[in-house]
């Protein structure tokens, strides 16, 4: 057996005994020893490999993954710009604290300083973003290579998984030729000159303590407190916010939360400035990281409100570097709740959303808010969804609808639109039920290759709803789309493409649809088995003025409550 051989057969095996059961693999010829080891390994039934030719796409789809199971996944690939691809990814799984092992093969040493082709530097290529480097000394035939292989897999789990935050983790590995097994090599153990087995009974290499045993707590001591749940324990926090008489707001509107005291119009309600003024919270204890709305920054950054932040790293969000407390969980109030304090809060959600619904109802089919509504009223009990950056995750939030018996993934570890067809397809692959995914068309268009998926692939349950608005829609919400900026705005901003995204659909196979009228986007959502994509074509240029028409009936039913 060649030392590359026996090393890679060492590093899936050892992988599989720290629970990594998914791995996503990018073909290539450095990287061959592994790719033929994770073949033998799926074969046996050991894990599940996914095969993928883009890498970015393909780190994506392993973000995915390990986002819903709450396991590391391994991704690999070979040398070269197909490991750079892996870095947006890795870049989303260290800010969201996702546990990736990244897996990069690379030319020897020898190789690299003659020039030869497709080498790059990959010596700490992904900065400060991964949790842990290494980089593997080049496999040998020598005594303790088996022991040393384990220990480093168990390490780079360790980081991933175990202490601190997960979180995204690199192993550069370096292999020399020849790159596949021997022509008879039969016994994958016999022919090295050591035991390459690892301990008995499928332990791992190093067993790993659990660190997340004893975490610290935030103390909430307000009469008037208000939580804000982001995209970490949604469902936790409106079950403590009812137990305790706080309402709770959640940047991703009314999905995952319960409970008598969830206000589905809390991005409505903390943008309306004289309801706020009568209603600043003593304090606000925020679950995760806030990244969608100004209006949620702002209520953060009065100096007036003390922030208590459930985070579990150092690495946390303080809009105003204002925050009280940072710990990993919330711990019971010191004082009772103000149960008058929460009754305002309901009598103005309940005037609140019924103003968006009534505004709603006599808006023309289609709209963005409009298809936000109908479809997370429309998903069946159980269903994941997956929500795209820009556009469609500002408006399922203020779709306002509760839906505690769905289950909701963003990326908004640095909220780019990188790899969102990939990441729901990885999603959607582990989730046990019908997904859908509700995505811009510049966010589809980006990562139009996530499609492809070969005949030997698995295809999940899920449906992509593209809301195709012809470019960027996001931005006639901001500054730049206001009516001073319009010479500039359609060519830097707007950026229309024109593109058939049926035509594209169709070139990876997919079934694609175009939803004309809402009575046929609601028969499009009905779940059906495999992959498959509904088009909504809608006007950007009735954005602004759709928006601010709801803002007005909000703040005018609010003020009279």
């Amino acid at each position: 057996m060649n030392p590359s051989t026996a090393q890679a057969r060492v590093i899936v095996d050892e992988l599989v005994r720290n629970t990594v059961s998914h791995v996503v693999l990018c073909p290539g010829s450095r990287n061959a020893p592994l790719s033929i080891a994770l073949y033998d390994a799926a074969a046996a039934g050991r894990l599940q490999l996914h095969v993928r030719i883009d890498e970015r796409g393909a780190a994506f789809l392993a973000l995915g993954i390990a986002a819903r199971t709450g396991r590391p996944v391994a991704v690999l690939c070979t040398s070269g710009t197909a490991a750079a691809n892996f870095h947006p990814a890795v870049l989303e799984a260290d800010r969201a604290g996702v546990p990736l092992i990244v897996l990069t093969a690379d030319r020897p040493p020898e190789m690299r300083a003659a020039g030869a082709s497709q080498v790059i530097d990959q010596h700490q290529l992904y900065g400060n973003a991964v949790r842990y480097f290494d980089e593997l000394a080049v496999a040998e035939r020598r005594a303790g290579q088996n022991s040393y292989w384990r220990g480093q897999i168990c390490r780079a789990w360790n980081a991933a998984y175990g202490e601190w935050r997960c979180g995204p983790v690199h192993l550069n590995i370096p292999f020399r030729e020849p790159l596949v097994p021997d022509i008879n090599d039969g016994d994958k153990a016999g022919e090295w000159f050591e035991s390459l087995e690892g301990r008995p009974d499928g332990a791992r290499w190093t067993e790993l303590p659990d660190f997340g045993a004893l975490p610290s707590f935030v103390v909430p001591s307000a009469r008037h407190g208000l939580v804000i749940a982001c995209d970490t324990g949604v469902q936790a926090a409106s079950e403590w916010a009812e137990l305790h008489g706080w309402p709770v707001v959640s940047e991703t509107g009314g999905i995952g939360m319960a409970g008598a005291t969830a206000i589905s119009s809390g991005a409505w309600l903390l943008g309306v400035e004289e309801f706020i003024s009568r209603h600043k919270p003593e304090q606000v204890l925020c679950i995760g990281r806030p990244t969608v709305f100004r209006q949620v920054q702002r209520v953060l950054s009065d100096p007036g409100v003390e922030v208590l932040l459930v985070r579990p790293d150092s690495d946390w969000p303080a809009p105003a570097h204002n925050v009280r407390q940072v710990g990993q969980w919330f711990d019971e109030p010191t004082k009772p709740a103000d149960p008058e304090w929460l009754a305002s809060w309901q009598r103005a959600d309940k005037a609140a959303s019924s103003a968006v619904t009534e505004a709603l109802a006599s808006e023309p089919w289609p709209s963005g808010l409009r298809l936000a509504t109908e479809l997370v009223d429309a998903v069946p009990e159980g269903s994941l969804l997956v929500v795209g950056s820009s556009n469609p995750t500002r408006d399922v939030a203020l779709a306002g609808r509760l839906r505690p018996d769905v289950l909701v993934h963003r990326n908004r570890g640095v909220a780019g639109i990188d790899g969102m067809v990939s990441t729901a397809i990885g999603a959607a692959t582990v989730h046990r039920g019908h997904s859908y995914a509700l995505l811009g068309d510049l966010t589809f268009l980006h990562d139009a290759s996530g499609l492809l998926t070969g005949p030997a692939e698995q295809r999940p349950d899920l449906t992509i709803v593209v809301l195709n608005d012809d470019g960027g829609g996001i931005f006639s919400l901001l500054e730049q789309g206001a009516p001073e900026h319009e010479a500039s705005f359609e060519r830097v901003f707007g950026t229309p493409h024109g593109a058939d995204l049926g035509a594209l659909c169709a070139g990876y196979r997919v079934p694609h649809v175009v939803a004309e009228t809402l009575t046929e986007f609601r028969a499009a959502l009905k779940p059906a088995p495999g992959l498959r994509v509904v088009e909504v074509r809608v006007d950007r240029t009735r954005h602004r003025e759709l928006h601010a028409r709801l803002r007005t009936a909000v703040s005018s039913a609010v003020g009279a409550v």
